[in-house]
């Protein structure tokens, strides 16, 4: 495959792969550009710069992305209440667009034609990074070196990147490699690939990061208070502690605290990546666990039930969509508005329990409740006649009554008698 020479933007790790990607695209002719994201992570971004000018990056830029991640994706997908096949709450997902945007930025500013990654030709990540970069870059030219003949019958394995590596002076790791793949945000850590790709094989108790083992959490649970508005949270309130934070980076850094010590938010699943093949994938999710349960609380007692009947098919598309990658598509932009309009009344403040991997509703109150304790109580009449459910029952009964007079009029035809 013959590449013409260009500037190329390089979303770049730090890690065996993208250092030995970076080399690779210097021998193909290509000006290497690094951009690495602070979304996160826990990584030590100063010596990843001097790594990556080492190994001769024409630029290295490194942003903190952190406060635009939890602002501008982990919101709208708490409002949306996104969960991918009932379980995953997408925080590898929902980070790629963010890291997108900043990448295609940097393309954009410094006159790149081309911008590369190092996701497998297998996985997800190389859909989600490629479609955003598309939408927001149409003219850019994707460089996908493990989709590359030429680049992935040269590098079988590790075995074949760390001789690579050695022989150009990529400095490898010291320390073997845990045996799974790892990837870390702000929302989440995910595990996958390696020994975990038989789905029988337990779960190291060394692997999680994020998280205590509920066994070994405090004996005393945190109570804390969320104060919801448009759906988002805008304080968070440990009531044990008399501790409070207000700015959406400090909200979501501080549950994750929380909710890690107390080994909330702990899935380990088979799911279906786009590709079409399924994986299976170890997520701990601690601070977006705990949000997941408290606005969906403060959703209910605030918004209409046939707005929410409509609102939850919203969210299922919109986390599929993100999930595969569409965030930047109309589609994803039309399901963010109206997911958006129905959060306006979703205010108030939910009391929650965390504690032993669990997180408990406590209470809740809010100036937008649609909850009418007259109305419903069991000791006050109230502006309602039960007089009236005598209709209603009988209205619903006419689709029923008639259902069963036919398949009563019907012949009762067994299998046994068809065979």
């Amino acid at each position: 495959m013959t590449m013409s020479e260009g500037t190329v933007v390089l979303a770049y790790s730090g890690g065996l792969d993208t250092s030995c990607i970076l080399v690779w695209l210097k021998e193909q002719g290509y000006d290497v550009i690094t951009f690495l994201a602070n979304v996160g992570q826990d990584e030590d971004f100063k010596a990843a710069k001097e790594k990556a000018e080492t190994l001769g990056a024409k630029k290295v830029f490194i942003e903190d992305v952190r406060a635009e991640f939890v602002e501008d994706f982990i919101w709208p997908a708490l409002q949306a209440n996104a969960v991918y096949e009932d379980r995953y709450l997408l925080g590898t997902a929902i980070a790629r667009p963010c890291i997108a945007r900043k990448l295609v930025e940097i393309a954009v500013r410094e006159g790149a034609q081309f911008v590369s990654h190092g996701a497998t030709g297998k996985g997800n990540d190389q859909i989600r990074f490629e479609l955003s970069c598309y939408a927001l870059y149409p003219e850019v030219k994707v460089i996908a070196p493990w989709r590359i003949s030429e680049f992935y019958k040269r590098f079988k394995g590790r075995k074949d990147l760390m001789e690579y590596a050695q022989k150009h002076g990529i400095p490898v790791p010291v320390t073997p490699k845990a045996p799974w793949s790892m990837d870390a945000n702000l929302m989440h850590i995910s595990f996958e690939s390696g020994i975990l790709e038989n789905p029988k094989q337990h779960a190291p108790a060394d692997l999680y990061l994020m998280t205590k083992n509920p066994e070994d959490s405090p004996n005393t649970p945190d109570v804390l208070e969320i104060e919801f508005k448009n759906g988002v949270p805008i304080k968070v309130t440990n009531v044990t502690q008399g501790v409070s934070k207000s700015s959406p980076l400090e909200i979501f850094s501080y549950l994750n605290d929380v909710g890690g010590n107390h080994g909330v938010g702990r899935i380990d699943i088979v799911e279906n990546r786009f590709i079409g093949m399924k994986s299976r994938g170890i997520y701990e999710t601690p601070g977006g666990t705990i949000l997941l349960k408290a606005h969906l609380d403060i959703e209910t007692f605030t918004m209409d039930k046939e707005v929410r009947r409509i609102k939850q098919g919203l969210g299922i598309r919109f986390s599929e969509l993100v999930y595969n990658g569409f965030w930047y598509s109309p589609e994803c932009e039309f399901v963010r508005h109206c997911i958006n309009k129905s959060q306006e009344n979703v205010e108030g403040k939910v009391q929650l329990s965390v504690f032993k991997g669990q997180v408990y509703i406590l209470g809740r109150e809010s100036v937008k409740s649609l909850y009418n304790e007259e109305l419903v109580s069991m000791d006050v009449q109230g502006d309602y006649d039960p007089c009236d459910a005598s209709g209603f029952i009988r209205i619903n009964a006419v689709r029923l009554r008639e259902h069963h007079r036919l398949q009563a009029q019907m012949p009762q035809i067994s299998w046994k008698e068809n065979h």
